[in-house]
């Protein structure tokens, strides 16, 4: 049965090393102002942390705060009322040590290959040639050795993908937030992109905060997942995903029982609000 649980385990909090890595969300809430001069609330007193080195989904029906809560644990925005901690330290301004990952490829076009992933090194003032060499090592890594000097309009969607994701890892994040990262692949090519970022994922275990839509890829992919509720944006439940790490192919996790299993349960917690949002934006009754 999947449980409530908000302590590391031990290997996992001895492979990162010091708290410099979790993330804790306490009492989040988020309003804004509409056009019409109204207050909007988008996120209601979340709560839930990631331990250091843990990969945490977060599922929920469109339009429940997903990513606004990612913006806020980046420090690209501000709470209304609650808090982010960032290893104990609340956030208040962009939030050192962090990755982000997109739902779009954010490659800039004029640049090549080689130069997206160059970018983050540079930024930090590490020497061109060390930079450079970082840069291609990551693209082997991520199956990219001779597309160095192509462009963003030469690939295929999933190689760019695989450029983003060296792009986000070359600065070894102790924090990656990805916003629905692989959401406009096909099928077959999520899966291969899911897989190759579980591999990456194991060689320097950032702390993980993974936003998606796909509850197969959050229960593949993820130690915990946390269900929002519709709008206003609250956690409904936490779910401890106790698959045997390493996973190995993401295609071939979704046979086994216990994945079966936890998806129902997750899909149980999650119905009733993806219904409700559902009704809500066709113009019924919540």
């Amino acid at each position: 049965m999947a449980s409530r649980n908000d302590a590391a385990t031990g290997s996992v909090a001895e492979k990162i090393g010091p708290d410099s890595a979790r993330v804790e969300i306490s009492g989040l809430t988020k309003r804004f102002l509409t056009p019409a001069g109204e207050v909007f609330t988008a996120l209601q007193d979340v709560s839930f942390t990631v331990e250091p080195g843990q990969f945490c989904a977060v599922v929920g029906p469109t339009g429940c705060g997903k990513s606004t809560t990612l913006s806020m644990v980046s420090g690209l925005d501000r709470p209304s009322e609650g808090s982010v901690k960032v290893g104990g330290r609340e956030v208040d301004g962009v939030t050192d040590g962090v990755s982000f990952m997109f739902q779009s490829d954010a490659l800039l076009p004029w640049k090549t290959v080689l130069g997206n992933v160059l970018m983050g090194p540079v930024f930090r003032g590490v020497p061109k040639q060390k930079a450079q060499a970082s840069a291609r090592d990551w693209l082997r890594r991520v199956g990219l050795t001779g597309f160095e000097d192509r462009y963003p309009h030469q690939l295929s969607g999933g190689m760019r993908k695989r450029v983003a994701m060296a792009a986000a890892l070359i600065n070894e994040p102790k924090i990656l937030i990805m916003d629905e990262p692989f959401g406009a692949l096909d099928v077959q090519t999520k899966a291969i992109m899911s897989t190759e970022l579980l591999g990456l994922w194991e060689q320097i275990r950032p702390s993980v905060i993974f936003i998606t839509h796909d509850l197969d890829e959050a229960v593949a992919l993820a130690d915990r997942v946390v269900v929002m509720t519709s709008s206003p944006g609250s956690v409904k439940a936490i779910f401890d995903i106790d698959l045997p790490r390493p996973r190995g192919s993401v295609q071939e996790i979704r046979f086994q029982p216990r994945f079966i299993e936890l998806q129902h349960q997750i899909w149980d917690s999650l119905r009733e609000e993806v219904e409700r949002a559902y009704a809500r934006t066709a113009g019924g009754t919540a």
